[in-house]
């Protein structure tokens, strides 16, 4: 949950210290009241006076409100009410309450206001005794108070929609940045993110990861609230929104996320981490479940506070199809003791469910997509060998090594009589417990515990030799029949470092490993701790069909692998596939699986190729302990309308949505094994559905800035921080630039015409060069980071007597970077990379993204390109394209600078010398031979010209008509403006 960051400040409360109760005695049972909730001196928690009746109540509670608030007609009729009151009442909330005296010192506070003053004297006067009333005051961390958190949770078909509402208002004089930090479930994806600013929403948009980090922190560096979430970590285990606050602003964050609920040990389970980090006056969590089958069981538990206070503040229910829980705790429940002022709410929240299991399937389709869970249960467990692979080099010593015995040994517990082990150790060498597998009889098993017991730790990693002989020995084990036939086998190898003795190549024991499995059983990698190289493990169990775990350092590291162990204890089929008729189905995601284990769910999904079908048919196969089996699950219309009846458990296109969902996600593990065009491609499908479903995923982030003035249109992926993408712009335009672009890009596009905006002026510089078709100009030159641009002038298709009036473009681009072994050649037709000697081609008709090393170039079928050297240097190369009958004018290029940040003070170039501030005046404005353009008289870097006003166009947006750029034109190819004459810059060819 988020919670604002920042340092707790002491402030007074209102009249000083005796409001904070000092004077209040203890003893009776009145005061005793009192006391429960008295405060801190550092306290801004609440102002508490004496009531007499519910009148007097609503006039004092309006009283304090309109300090705040001005609520001045609702005081006025309040107090009215109370002036002709004569009811007593008896009004007490939570939080800290005091003696009515309390009241007497904050007149000061009060004063000015009249008649209503008197009656709130007379209000206490009239009840003749204590009775008690508190009204909270915000309580303010460092000047940011946070008022409301909460969290609703709306899961159909285990596919959840959690939206988290946090409401803050700045109550310091300043801007204030706060992080909020939102910690998910590894598996959820982020798919929404607004900021409403003093009522006005701001929605995020999704983008690449860099860019969205830089338009945040330019948007902080102007005092303009902004927010932004970016995914973290391996697998999405935190994200965390920073925003900037506007001095006096309310900002809401409304974040909204989804994610498929994986069923873990006969489970769902959503977990959300609570921390808010101050107290808060309305936190709640509210989930509403529904499942087409049936809930069966549903809990709700926190990490954070006892049982009672749980069961105080939570509720739960279900029934049929429908399920609720909520979590509401008052001020009070939230705090970490009577008397504290910060808040106990910091753990894990978490609910768990599962469903009512009559057949082992269930097939649900709407809109065109389906999804089909299948778990049966009631199987006999598939017999197992299993290989132990555990790292004793002298890293595991200590904590480490004592939690991995210990974990082993429980797991030896849990061994069934039918399964089939072994252990190998390997440090500098290799070490094994038995030559073979042996069955897991009580002998054996009380042999494998003393040889557990004796483990030590000693030497190197050797993670190659070691992987090497247990897949060597389940291999042999098979071959010789000495296992059963109808048994599966696993490896499951645990690891604290990377190899350093023997084949240590990462890649080369990949290699290994691969061809020595086959394919015909998983690998399981447990990474325990941080020091060591995570990918690879992953890597390498993913492309053998198992997966890895990081396995942390704490003091449950024992139970973590005993946890993990029970995940693939009990495997109850293998060799799984799931099918569905012939040419039926479009878009489907993974539908073979080498295990299905007791306690969690298969789940495939995808797209009826025909959505009038009138029934719809699956077949799972799989090979049991006993026999092959084969479920079937039929559907005919009227069962796959079923779902569309209950509109208010269900959120739109949402079996898509998990369709989407699922695919990214298998996209994602796929590319992490994939190399050249396939990695390729799985990145750029992955990057297509991200943004088509606006999912925050590792390839991609999601900002949020409040724009200036009444720019908040459209952002393009070349000009990030104007609002939500252009709802014509394709897709892939969404993560064009991988850094910010500035707000004046330098450029030459058209005639060629070169435009250099100039920031600090808010105007703008343009030039024509005009020269012979086949001449290729120097536009950038850095000799520090080794990056060149040429460009080669084209002409018409048929030449003009008159060469004032002949027409020249740029029809070819030449761009270099020396130091990291990489050319790009663009022309009309293609786009050549080379890196080194070796080459790769495309054509404007493809749309694809290309990353290798520091580079990042995306093609936009027939639009644009885009080339990214690191971070902070990008260009766009913009494809104008003509009729082809047109008699005259060609097809040309624009070429546009828009980032160079990370460009040396070196640079140079028709373009490249502009990336350095300069200045410029203009003066003598008067009409010209055209008297649309007028001229001017302008002084730059020592020269003074004759200019002209006119403009030229930016392509980037919209490369069919262009947006005008108002500049002043410097004649004679820009001579006085640029360093030198034109023909300085002229080059023999391209590289």
């Amino acid at each position: 949950m988020a919670g604002a960051r920042g340092e707790q400040r002491r402030q007074a409360l209102p009249g000083g210290p005796q409001s904070r109760g000092e004077d209040c005695p203890e003893g009776s049972g009145k005061n005793r009241r009192a006391s429960r909730g008295r405060r801190t001196g550092s306290d801004l928690g609440f102002y508490t006076i004496s009531l007499a009746t519910a009148a007097c109540k609503q006039m004092i509670e309006l009283r304090m409100q309109s300090d705040h608030q001005n609520s001045g007609g609702q005081l006025k009729a309040a107090t009215k009410d109370a002036a002709q009151a004569s009811d007593m009442g008896d009004w007490e909330t939570g939080g800290a309450t005091y003696q009515a005296g309390a009241l007497e010192p904050t007149k000061g506070s009060l004063k000015g206001r009249g008649q209503e003053e008197d009656l709130v004297s007379g209000c206490l006067r009239l009840a003749g005794h204590h009775l008690l009333i508190t009204v909270p005051l915000p309580q303010v961390v460092d000047g940011i108070e946070v008022y409301s958190t909460k969290v609703h949770c709306k899961v159909t078909s285990r596919f959840a929609h959690n939206v988290v509402t946090t409401r803050a208002v700045n109550h310091a004089d300043t801007a204030k940045e706060v992080s909020f930090d939102v910690e998910l479930p590894k598996t959820a994806f982020i798919t929404n993110f607004t900021l409403t600013i003093d009522g006005v929403t701001y929605p995020g948009n999704v983008k690449e990861k860099e860019v969205a980090k830089k338009q945040y922190e330019k948007a902080v560096s102007q005092g303009k609230t902004a927010g932004l979430v970016k995914a973290s970590g391996r697998k999405l285990e935190k994200f965390t929104v920073s925003v900037n606050v506007a001095a006096g602003s309310k900002v809401t964050f409304e974040l909204t996320y989804e994610e498929l609920l994986k069923r873990h040990k006969g489970k769902y389970e959503m977990y959300l981490k609570v921390q808010p980090k101050q107290l808060v006056k309305h936190f709640e969590i509210t989930a509403d479940i529904f499942e087409p089958q049936g809930i069966s069981t549903l809990d709700a538990e926190a990490s954070f506070i006892t049982n009672d206070l749980l069961s105080s503040a939570l509720t739960k229910s279900f029934s049929g199809k429908k399920g609720h829980v909520s979590f509401k705790p008052s001020l009070d429940q939230q705090r970490s003791c009577p008397t504290c002022t910060d808040s106990l709410l910091k753990g894990d929240f978490i609910i768990t469910y599962d469903v009512n299991r009559e057949s082992p399937a269930n097939v649900q389709i709407v809109n065109g997509y389906f999804v089909h869970f299948f778990a049966p249960q009631g199987l006999p467990v598939v017999p197992k060998n299993v290989v132990f692979v555990i790292d004793v080099s002298g890293s595991m010593h200590g904590r480490k090594m004592e939690q991995t015995k210990d974990a082993l040994l429980k797991i030896l517990e849990d061994v069934k009589e039918d399964d089939y082990l072994n252990f190998i150790l390997f440090s500098g060498g290799v070490t094994t417990w038995k030559d073979t597998l042996v069955q897991a009889t009580p002998e054996n098993i009380q042999e494998a515990r003393k040889f557990v017991m004796n483990i030590r730790d000693q030497g190197m990693t050797n993670i190659n030799d070691a992987l090497l002989r247990g897949i060597s020995m389940l291999n042999k084990a098979r071959e010789e029949f000495r296992v059963p036939e109808r048994s599966t086998s696993i490896v499951i190898m645990l690891t604290d470092g990377d190899a350093n003795v023997g084949e240590s190549r990462p890649e080369k024991i990949q290699e290994n490993v691969r061809n020595a499995i086959g394919g015909k059983f998983p690998l399981y990698n447990l990474g325990f701790g941080n020091n060591l190289n995570y990918n690879f493990l992953e890597r390498m169990a993913l492309e053998n069909h198992g997966l890895a775990r990081r396995i942390y350092e704490d003091s449950d590291a024992n139970l973590q692998l005993q946890g993990f162990y029970e995940e693939v204890a009990n495997p109850l089929l293998t060799d799984v596939e799931v099918g569905y008729p012939e040419n039926a189905i479009l878009g489907l995601t993974q539908n073979t699986y080498q295990h299905f284990y007791d306690g969690s769910e298969i789940v495939v999904a995808g797209r009826l190729a025909d959505e009038d079908v009138n029934s719809f048919k699956a077949d799972v196969k799989g090979h049991g302990a006993i026999n092959d089996l084969t479920f079937t699950e039929k559907l005919d219309r009227k069962e796959m309308e079923e779902a569309l009846k209950e509109q208010d458990y269900i959120f739109g296109n949402y079996i898509e949505r998990l369709w989407a969902y699922l695919t990214i996600e298998q996209l994602l593990e796929k590319r992490k094994n994939a190399h050249g065009e396939e990695k390729e491609n799985f990145t750029a499908q992955a990057l297509d559905l991200s943004l088509k479903y606006h999912f925050v995923t590792p390839l991609t982030s999601m900002v949020v800035t409040k724009p200036e003035d009444n720019e908040n249109k459209t952002a393009i992926a070349d000009k990030p921080g104007e609002g939500p993408v252009d709802a014509e712009v394709i897709p892939s335009m969404a993560y064009l630039t991988n850094s910010r672009p500035p707000q004046t890009p330098y450029y030459v596009d058209g005639d060629p015409h070169f435009i250099i905006q100039v920031p600090e002026k808010d105007d703008a510089i343009c030039f024509n060069i005009d020269e012979d078709p086949g001449t290729v100009l120097r536009l950038i030159q850095d000799p520090v980071t080794g990056l060149t641009v040429n460009g080669q002038i084209i002409g018409e298709k048929r030449s003009s007597l008159d060469s004032q009036t002949r027409k020249t473009y740029f029809g070819k681009l030449g761009i270099a970077n020396a130091q990291m072994d990489f050319q790009i050649e663009v022309t009309l037709e293609r786009i050549t990379l080379w890196h080194g000697a070796a080459q790769s081609t495309f054509s404007w008709l493809d749309t694809v993204m290309v990353t290798q090393d520091g580079l990042s170039v995306t093609i936009n079928r027939k639009k644009n390109m885009v080339v990214s050297f690191g971070d902070g240097v990008t260009f766009v190369v913009v494809l104008h394209q003509v009729w082809k009958k047109q008699p005259i004018h060609h097809d040309f290029l624009g070429f546009y600078v828009v980032d160079s940040h990370r460009m040396s003070a070196q640079t140079h170039g028709l373009l490249g010398q502009f990336f350095h501030p300069f200045d410029f005046e203009v003066s003598d404005v008067h009409p010209g031979s055209d008297p649309t353009k007028p001229d001017a008289t302008m002084v730059v870097k020592n020269h003074r010209l004759t200019v002209t006003r006119g403009s030229q166009k930016d392509y980037r947006k919209d490369v069919s008509v262009g947006t005008n750029v108002a500049c002043w034109f410097v004649h004679n190819n820009g001579q006085g403006l640029i360093d030198g004459v034109h023909s300085d810059y002229i080059v023999p060819n391209l590289f």
